[in-house]
């Protein structure tokens, strides 16, 4: 039997609010779970609010460890819009933009620099309890994916990407 995982988004001040397993993540110019990118949109020219989601095993199965987190999304960002992250990208050790504590999503680009990959990583890009070669061998949590929508004053509405979190199971 394989591992159950599932990923959850927290949103809101101090501790935040968990969401299991999120129906979708729209980004926005509000800080919230299932908003409505329409009614929320992004300016042009302004970043949306920060997505802070995990990796969450909720039961092992008959898995021995779940390991080498990956996260990337598709291409097709429009016009004067990129999507950054808070991961690994070539850098042999964790910084200050890896993230294993929550903190109040903000609209600024500190914790975002890097672009997200548009393909699968050749390596983990996202750790587990501040390493990149960490392993969860009972139920738990990744570090935090903080990803934004940023753009210029040129942007163009429009955009739809499909976002991956991949990982490698051992039984």
């Amino acid at each position: 039997m394989a591992a159950t995982v599932e990923v959850d988004e927290t949103n809101g001040a101090a501790a935040g609010t968990i969401t299991h397993n999120p129906a979708n993540s729209n980004y926005g110019s509000i800080d919230a779970q299932a908003l409505d990118p329409v009614a929320n949109p992004i300016t042009p020219g302004n970043n949306s609010y920060e997505k802070w989601q995990q990796w969450d095993v909720t039961a092992m199965g008959g898995s021995s460890a779940v390991k080498n987190l990956k996260y990337f999304a598709s291409a097709g960002l429009t016009s004067g819009c990129t999507h950054g992250f808070g991961g690994h990208t070539t850098q042999g050790t964790y910084d200050s933009t890896k993230k294993t504590t929550y903190a109040t999503p903000a609209t600024t680009a500190t914790n975002t620099p890097n672009a997200v990959p548009t393909s699968a990583p050749g390596t983990a890009n996202i750790g587990i309890a501040g390493s990149l070669t960490g392993q969860l061998t009972a139920t738990g949590k990744s570090d935090y994916v903080v990803s934004q929508v940023q753009t210029t004053g040129a942007a163009t509405a429009g955009t739809s990407i499909t976002i991956t979190f991949r990982y490698d199971e051992i039984a």
